[in-house]
This record gives structure tokens, sequence and C-alpha cells, in this order.
């Protein structure tokens, strides 16, 4: 990650972020006041956030295997679990804000790439009692230590399947008709983000929620966005600078891109 870049990037989308006071689209502007302004955190979530604390304190060292550009900040493949939870997971407001989407739109069929240490993961297949989710992992190690957090939040709704991305993928999407939500993280090269996207786009329906994880991680991820958000069959997009979203809906006849405050 390149911090000077990640600066920048920022302040641009503090100057060019819009409130819903300014958002014309009504399909966006009931995103943004039904789904960003919520703020009530459910009981199941604060358990989440209990085991999250776990893995921030532990000590303990695995050896990983790790396929994307965010080894680049670790010089050994030997890491603390702790240390690996500080980088990798996601903050709590942005977990439940994915799993408030999956409420909102009913989404029910999920797959992410890079389950990590299983903590967004265990938000988006507690997000409500039909969800289905599909998350791989390139990591054995880090893939166990999430099979131990489903246990023990009794999260029966999770197939994870340990792999390089490449290699797995194809077979899953093949085992699926379609997805409602797909949550892209744990590769932050252009090519691969890209690649991922458009190997998944043709599993996608009209309400489908595409979320790609670290847009303006650096310039090679802001490649991979624009290249998905001007993609011909997106039709909307959001920008929340952490993350981005997009959507196919055909009903959405004119491009629509915004950039929120969040």
């Amino acid at each position: 990650m390149d911090i000077l870049y990640r600066i920048e990037a920022y302040l641009t989308y503090l100057w060019i972020a819009k409130t819903k006071y300014q958002i014309h689209s009504p399909f966006l502007y009931k995103i943004i006041t039904e789904v960003f302004e919520k703020t009530d955190i459910p009981e199941r979530f604060k358990q989440i956030e209990e085991i999250r604390k776990e893995l921030l304190n532990n000590n303990n060292i695995i050896e990983v295997e790790d396929f994307g550009a965010g080894s680049k900040k670790f010089k050994s493949n030997k890491r603390k679990v702790g240390d690996i939870a500080k980088i990798s997971l996601k903050k709590q407001k942005y977990a439940q804000l994915l799993s408030q989407l999956i409420v909102h739109f009913n989404s029910k069929n999920i797959i992410e790439l890079g389950t990590s240490l299983g903590i967004t993961t265990s938000y988006l297949a507690l997000a409500h009692l039909e969800t289905k989710v599909t998350s791989i992992e390139g990591c054995k190690a880090t893939a166990d230590i999430a099979r131990q957090n489903f246990d023990k939040l009794n999260i029966k709704n999770v197939q994870l399947i340990v792999g390089e991305f490449n290699d797995v993928l194809p077979t899953v999407l093949n085992m699926n008709e379609t997805f409602d939500f797909v949550f892209i993280d744990g590769n932050h090269r252009e090519l691969a983000v890209v690649e991922y996207f458009k190997t998944i786009l043709p599993y996608c329906n009209n309400d489908t929620v595409i979320a790609i994880d670290d847009i303006h991680w650096s310039e090679e991820m802001e490649e991979a966005w624009q290249f998905i958000k001007n993609h011909e069959e997106v039709t909307v997009s959001i920008d929340i600078f952490e993350m981005g979203f997009v959507f196919i809906r055909k009903e959405n006849i004119q491009k629509s891109h915004c950039v929120v405050q969040y």
C-alpha cells in the first residue's frame, strides 16, 4: 500500500463525497437512509466483536500462505494471529454495513473471496436466517482459525473452501445458478480483482450487490475500481472510500455513480 497515495485519495474523497441531501436517485437515497444510516447493533454482532477482541490479543504464531498484494506488509510467513487481525479484519462499521445490505436486499446466496479469520464472514452469515455463504480462503492456517470462530458463534451456514481463488472459483460458480451478494477481498492486484469480477458477473442477477474492498488502497486498486464501475453492465455504483458497491439493475438505464459520505 502506498501511504502517500492513500492519503491523497482520502482527501479527494472527503472533498467530493455527497450527503443524502445531494443525492437525486431514489434508489441511492433509499439505500443511504435505510441502510447506511442504520446504527443499532444486534446482539449477535456483539458476540462477533468479542471474538475480534480475542483475535487482536492472540499471540500465537502461524505460518500463512499469502497470495495477495498485502503480503508485502510482512517480512515472514510466520506471523502472530493478532498482527494478522490488525491488518486484515474489516472494521465493525464496514462489516456491519455489508450485513445490513444483505438484509435490505434480502440476499440469500452469498460468495466471499477472502475469509481471513472469519470475522466479516460471520457478519455475512448472521445477517438473516436464510443466508448461505460460500467463502474461499487461500491460506489453510487462517481458514482453520475461521472455522474455530464459526463454531464459537454456532454458525452452520458457511461453506469454507480452501484454495487459490483462480483454482477454486470456477468450480464454485458452476455449482450455483446465481449469487445475490458478492464480496471481493483478499487480493489487491488490479488484474486479479478485474478477473474475479468478470468471472462472477455472469452468475449475478438483477438484484445482486457486488462489494469490492479497499478500492483506493493503491493505484492498482483504483484502476480496478474504475474498470468495474464503468463496465457496460454496471448501472449504479457507490464509493464510500473503504469499499465500493456496484449494481447491474436493468431498470437503472442511466448510469449513476456516487461518492457518499460514510
